[in-house]
């Protein structure tokens, strides 16, 4: 048991190291908990919440595994490598593919709450 126990100190070792270092995390952070705040206002279901939810983790968890890419491949090539620009670039192209999509859904799912309070 105090292995699990210990696994999920370093996991949110790992969380606080993200939030304390790193500037990306903290703005998808805030802009997830905006849409959070955006979702209670509106309403939604609670099918839309799962969606929501899932979506925000899903830009979350992508910023810190691009870190975590940007750290180990820092760590094995500190010298300029064109292989070791490749790795950070796609990482962070992957961080921004999942918030274009993130910002797609929140539109998509907030779009029908909002006609119902513009368009009468």
């Amino acid at each position: 048991m105090p292995d699990v126990l210990g696994s999920f100190g370093h996991a949110l070792d790992g969380l606080v190291q993200l939030l304390r270092t790193q500037r990306n995390f903290r703005v998808h952070l805030g802009a997830g908990l905006l849409a959070l705040g955006l979702a209670a206002t509106l309403g939604f279901s609670l099918l839309e919440w799962a969606i929501l939810v899932l979506t925000i983790a899903l830009v979350l968890a992508a910023e810190g595994l691009n870190t975590g890419i940007e750290i180990a491949v820092t760590l094995a090539s500190p010298e300029r490598r064109p292989e070791a620009k490749a790795a950070k670039d796609i990482a962070a192209g992957v961080v921004l593919l999942c918030a274009i999509a993130s910002v797609v859904i929140g539109v998509l799912l907030s779009l029908p709450h909002l006609q119902r309070l513009f368009v009468q």
